[in-house]
């Protein structure tokens, strides 16, 4: 297929996440109204934190608070775009049912991952950027375009890292049945990801700074939004998205070789 036939087919998915969704409008609105409540807890918990204190492993109240937009928004847009069709690829190689995207002429992991759009998940994109824009004018920042767009990009690669974990735990299930457990440890990793890296100290450091890069995909674009883009940590982010995504397409590949259809 050619790259304008895979744009045709992820057209036609969003046409169908949409007409779906307005067929349960409640659903739309309530799943909304929870997300919407989560986020609102951690913008909250900030607002408590610094009740009690000015700084927090040298961040300030609203510098905190760009941080957890920046979280927030990379995880809706991965819950928007990705999240129930990796969530439901268990499923679907336990019952069989993952014939239907092997059957597809396109390539099985994009058809995979693309099948299904969450519009709840990413109509509160727009409240995690309203969450970045306060903070940002608080702080007196006034990013040009460039600075923007080099932000943008730096979102999408912490989007790649966060696909990329996920996509790693429900591989998973090309050796193992039950898989929950370990999808859920993914939500439990990426929760740090609301934290400064200078919050963390050896071993801690080690793991979830550099080995599971959760805390830099938030950090690095947070950072250079507040004190300006810097190169190093950049090139370390750019870097550790191509190297998760390459791990997770091999194990999804290798995964795909052990693959006996459920329904034969």
């Amino acid at each position: 297929m050619s790259l304008r036939q895979y744009l045709r087919v992820w057209l036609a998915c969003l046409r169908y996440s949409l007409v779906r969704t307005m067929m349960f409008r409640f659903d739309f609105f309530l799943w909304s109204a929870v997300e919407l409540a989560w986020m609102s807890v951690n913008v909250l918990l900030v607002e408590v934190i610094y009740r009690h204190t000015d700084s927090v492993a040298g961040w300030s109240k609203y510098e905190m608070l760009l941080l957890v937009g920046t979280s927030m928004l990379i995880q809706r847009l991965l819950m928007g775009f990705f999240w129930t069709n990796l969530f439901e690829m268990g499923r679907n190689v336990r019952t069989g049912y993952f014939d239907f995207y092997l059957a597809q002429p396109g390539n099985p992991l994009f058809m995979v991952s693309t099948r299904k759009l969450d519009p709840d998940g990413l109509a509160n994109t727009f409240v995690a950027a309203g969450v970045i824009y306060y903070s940002a004018h608080r702080l007196g920042l006034h990013p040009g375009v460039t600075g923007v767009l080099l932000y943008l990009a730096l979102v999408a690669c912490g989007l790649v890292i966060h696909y990329s974990l996920f996509l790693l735990a429900t591989s998973t299930t090309f050796w193992i049945i039950k898989t929950e457990g370990i999808e859920g440890s993914y939500f439990t990793v990426v929760d740090f990801s609301r934290l400064p890296r200078e919050a963390f100290r050896g071993f801690a450091n080690v793991l979830l700074v550099y080995l599971l890069p959760a805390v830099v995909v938030s950090n690095v674009p947070a950072h250079a939004l507040i004190h300006g883009f810097q190169p190093a940590y950049a090139l370390w982010l750019f870097a550790a998205s191509l190297a998760w995504f390459a791990l997770a397409v091999f194990v999804f590949n290798q995964g795909l070789k052990r693959y006996a259809s459920a329904s034969s």
